[in-house]
This record gives structure tokens, C-alpha cells and sequence, in this order.
């Protein structure tokens, strides 16, 4: 991971997220502001971010860019808004539903290839708990985070999910010849 963000930074980009989503429910004011947010030069640093939503420990939206295209500040409003309102797996965010949700913000390090010779090696060389990882196939491609790790510790039935998830099927990683990436994530997260 490049250089990490401070505990106060993090907050102030998930309250960011968090402000985001108020003012797109027209519910300015409630999450104050900090003046000092845009003058940060490490949060105009571009990198890929993740916006997760949960509720009651259940997941309610999750939307982020693997690439560094834009800054964090930008990111992490664009994401926001993304994994509220454009998830595919789930309705709309409703406004009544915000002060349920609780939010994590995801700052990426630069995906880089993983080289594997077979299924045996890719697994030795994957670190659960750590390594977020891609895969690909033609236009096939899915993420998840290293928090998913969490619900899926087992490597096998971690590459088989993801593998699902990009629509392959769950041998995919077994029999075929997948582009893998890995990616290290510093997250933050609401306080219950």
C-alpha cells in the first residue's frame, strides 16, 4: 500500500460519503463539514476508492473504481452515490434508510498481475484477509475486496464466488487460464 491515510482523514472521507448522500436527499447540515477537507493534498491524490454500504451488518450496496482515474475526494462522492442509488443488486437507497446504513470507505492500492502456473500455485499465492483481487476473462471481470475474506476465509470457495460473480463458472479458476490482479485496501469505517 503507498502511503497510508491518517484515522482523521478516513473520517473525514467517510463523513464525506455520509454528506454526500444527505445533500442528495436535500438533508443538508446534518453531518458538518470540514473547511479543511479540499486543502488536503493527500485527498487529491488519485486513487481507486469503494464505497460500501451496510445495514444491520448486511450489505446494501457496494459500487467503487479499481482505477485511479479521479481524486479520492471525487471518487468518494461519485462512489457514494453509485453504491446508493446504481448497485444492480439492490433498490434505490431511500432517504428513511440513511440513518440505518452504515458506510466504509475502501482506498485501493495499484492492482498488479498476479503470475500463477496452476491452480495449486495461484492458491498458495493468494493472502486472505489481505489481497483484494480481480479476475478476468475476455470481457468477463469481477473484484472483491480483502473484507470479503471475512465471509468466505476458505481460498477455494473465495476464487469460486468470484468467479460467479464475473459469470463464469465457479471451476473457472481451476480449469481456466484467468487474468488475476491483487490489490491492498486501507479501509474506514462508521462507528455503530
Amino acid at each position: 500500500m503507498d502511503k497510508e491515510l491518517s484515522k482523521d482523514q478516513g473520517r473525514q472521507l467517510v463523513a464525506l460519503a455520509r454528506r454526500t448522500l444527505e445533500e442528495r436527499f436535500g438533508m443538508e447540515g446534518k453531518t458538518p463539514s470540514s473547511s479543511s477537507i479540499q486543502r488536503d493534498e493527500a485527498l487529491q491524490e488519485r486513487k481507486g476508492t469503494f464505497i460500501t454500504l451496510s445495514e444491520k451488518g448486511q450489505l446494501r450496496g457496494c459500487i467503487g473504481s479499481l482505477e485511479a482515474r479521479e481524486s479520492l475526494l471525487d471518487g468518494v462522492r461519485r462512489n457514494a452515490l453509485n453504491a446508493a442509488f446504481h448497485d444492480p443488486r439492490f433498490r434505490a437507497l431511500s432517504p428513511d434508510e440513511l440513518d440505518r446504513v452504515q458506510i466504509e470507505v475502501s482506498i485501493l492500492s495499484q492492482p498488479i498481475p498476479l503470475m500463477y502456473t496452476d491452480s495449486s500455485d495461484l492458491l498458495s499465492k493468494l493472502t486472505p484477509g489481505q489481497d483484494g483481487v480481480i479476475i478476468s476473462l475476455g470481457s468477463a471481470s469481477a473484484t472483491f475486496l480483502p473484507q470479503v475474506w471475512e465471509q468466505l476465509p476458505d481460498k477455494e470457495v473465495f476464487l469460486s464466488n468470484l468467479c460467479r460473480k464475473a459469470g463464469l463458472s465457479s471451476d473457472a479458476w481451476r480449469n481456466r487460464n484467468l487474468e488475476v490482479f491483487t490489490y491492498r485496501v486501507q479501509s474506514f469505517k462508521e462507528t455503530d
